[in-house]
């Protein structure tokens, strides 16, 4: 009697936990699908024509911050690591050699690090804002001609998105670049940012030109995670310089290929009408 109960009991919990499992499977499948869909896209000669605005934006803009930036940049990080410390402490070693070495090759790598995550962000919101339309209009006309576009709003909304994901990630950065001196960190926050930068600014444009309100809110709230796992990805791929080339375009090809399937998916789904509760459930 107390074996079967039991047995009864750990087939309940078992079953109850298989459709969360069945779930979590169903979306690795999808993001490894749009890593590879991504991949064959990014081949075709529209794909790789759009490559050039990003790149040439970001190579313009490195050189204006460089050009106007890094002189001013570097006298100033010159002049905090001279002043910051206790006077008394920091005086004996201003003229040593080692403290001249260590500003020799500190500071160019602090401007570096500062600088060039501007030269970044902003060719990712140029891809979010003016190449995420060509990338939309030809990954759905070629490979989702049934997932229709019932969105609003779309330019303003990309815009928006853009600007304050920008903002915030600059920010985050510089507040958090003192935290850069404990090796681990360094590593760390550049993943977290660059997930964050990824993730918040592809999901919108992804889904903003052909998910309705709901559906983008829907989609926001069940795809969360698998979200967040592109914008890591594509942030492990942006430790590598070669990868500053395509990884705007290609980014934006995998949240894209990504957001279509989930969006037909949710279309397809054999579910009842959402209710009121449900509905603002997922507006709010």
């Amino acid at each position: 009697m107390f074996t079967t109960e039991a047995n009864s009991s750990y087939l309940m919990v078992d079953t109850s936990s298989q459709p969360q499992a069945n779930q979590v499977r169903a979306h690795s499948r999808d993001i490894g699908l749009a890593f590879w869909r991504a991949l064959k896209s990014q081949c075709h000669p529209r794909m790789i024509f759009a490559l050039f605005l990003p790149v040439m934006v970001t190579i313009v803009l490195g050189i204006v911050l460089l050009w106007f930036g890094w002189t001013p940049l570097t006298d100033w990080l010159s002049l905090q690591l001279t002043e910051s410390a206790v006077p008394g402490a920091i005086e004996p070693l201003i003229s040593t050699t080692a403290f001249l070495a260590i500003k020799a090759w500190l500071i160019p790598i602090a401007a570096f690090i500062i600088l060039m995550p501007v030269v970044g962000i902003v060719g990712l919101a140029v891809a979010a804002i003016w190449v995420m339309p060509m990338v939309l209009a030809h990954v759905g006309r070629r490979d989702y001609p049934d997932v229709t576009p019932q969105g609003r709003h779309a330019v303003v909304i990309s815009v928006w998105n853009a600007i304050w994901v920008s903002v915030l990630f600059l920010l985050g950065w510089l507040i958090t670049l003192p935290l850069w001196l404990i090796p681990p960190l360094g590593l760390v926050l550049s993943l977290f940012w660059w997930s964050f930068a990824f993730s918040r600014m592809m999901r919108v444009d992804a889904l903003v030109d052909h998910a309705s309100p709901l559906e983008r809110k829907l989609l926001w709230r069940d795809r969360n995670g698998g979200f967040w796992l592109l914008g890591l990805a594509c942030a492990v791929l942006n430790l590598f310089p070669p990868a500053w080339v395509f990884l705007p375009v290609f980014s934006g090809l995998v949240f894209s290929h990504y957001g279509f399937e989930a969006l037909r998916q949710l279309r397809q789904s054999p579910q009842p009408p959402l209710d009121l509760a449900d509905t603002l459930e997922a507006i709010s």
